[in-house]
């Protein structure tokens, strides 16, 4: 007998997504194209709907990721990405919410991907310290690895930087350009502009209105930009105003789409504990700014070319 309950059709649909995302990845696009993935649109919430915050930048035959939270290998698996192709990581900043999925993207990439070099981890000031005490805290693990699984040694280990305003990484013609925005009283916090073949895609990071990220920003073909939808009238007793006042509300965005003038602007790293409907994002940004926006979705791609392409790889 045939189960087509309710929550088998949804499987089924989820299935058939995941099986097209994997095409649509390996087919999309040409050699001078951007390819960019939010793997995550989420906050330290726990979320089935938004994992944590990451974002997969593809270029010029380079694979980097953007922030490591929750759930960025389990996004990365249902795209099909191999884990022994990622080149890079790259920190905004070491909260833990961006942070929290990398023991997992390190070690099951080494495992399952049979990585045979360590895994490079830029970040700000602290990020060596990071990964040094990550790589103690699994060093068990690691050396069972080596001694019963037969991985090498090489690929797990993680090969930390601490980086500063300016171009961290150049390779393959993708050229990855860190720039300081305003997540006081979080210091050093980094957005991310990548470069390749007359292409731009910029990362704002965690961020309050900045004119720093505008500066950087100019011109970008995506600029994919954090949110807080709260009331506008919320008030410095509301015992959630800290996080509100660290991060850029959609009218504050929409003067940054305006300054910049993106080819499209994306919204992610979706914070929202006011009750709120999300569609008030894009209402209260659609006062003031009138370009190209879509509300980040999580396994939302987007093929940076002559035109932008956007593609929804998630079931519903």
């Amino acid at each position: 007998m045939r189960d087509n309950t309710p929550l088998t059709r949804r499987l089924c649909r989820c299935v058939l997504a995941a099986c097209a995302a994997v095409v649509a990845f390996a087919s999309a696009g040409n050699a001078q194209e951007m390819r960019v993935t939010l793997l995550g649109t989420g906050t330290p919430i726990p979320s089935m709907d938004r994992f944590g915050p990451g974002t997969l930048v593809q270029a010029g035959g380079k694979t980097l990721i953007f922030d490591a939270g929750r759930g960025v290998t389990q996004r990365l698996a249902a795209l099909g990405v191999e884990f022994n192709s990622l080149d890079a990581v790259f920190l905004t900043h070491l909260h833990s919410d961006h942070l929290v999925g990398l023991p997992d993207l390190w070690l099951t990439g080494w495992l399952r991907g049979r990585r045979t070099e360590p895994l490079a981890v830029f970040g700000p000031a602290g990020t060596v310290d990071f990964t040094r005490h990550l790589q103690n805290a699994f060093s068990f693990d690691v050396a069972m690895r080596v001694s019963d699984d037969k991985r090498a040694p090489a690929g797990g280990r993680l090969a930390g930087t601490d980086v500063t305003e300016g171009v961290v990484y150049e390779s393959g013609g993708v050229k990855v350009i860190a720039f300081e925005v305003d997540h006081w009283p979080v210091t050093p916090a980094l957005g991310y502009r990548i470069e390749f073949g007359g292409r731009s895609v910029v990362l704002s990071g965690d961020t309050r209105f900045s004119a720093n990220l505008i500066r950087f920003a100019k011109g970008a073909d995506l600029l994919i930009h954090e949110v807080v939808l709260a009331p506008a009238d919320i008030s410095e007793s509301d015992p959630r105003y800290s996080a509100y006042e660290h991060h850029t509300m959609p009218e504050q965005a929409a003067d940054v789409f305006l300054a910049a003038r993106p080819r499209m602007a994306v919204f992610s790293h979706i914070l929202s504990g006011w009750g709120l409907p999300d569609a008030d994002i894009v209402r209260r940004t659609r006062l003031k700014y009138p370009g190209p926006l879509e509300l980040g979705e999580d396994l939302m791609q987007f093929e940076v070319g002559d035109t932008i392409v956007v593609r929804r790889l998630r079931g519903s």
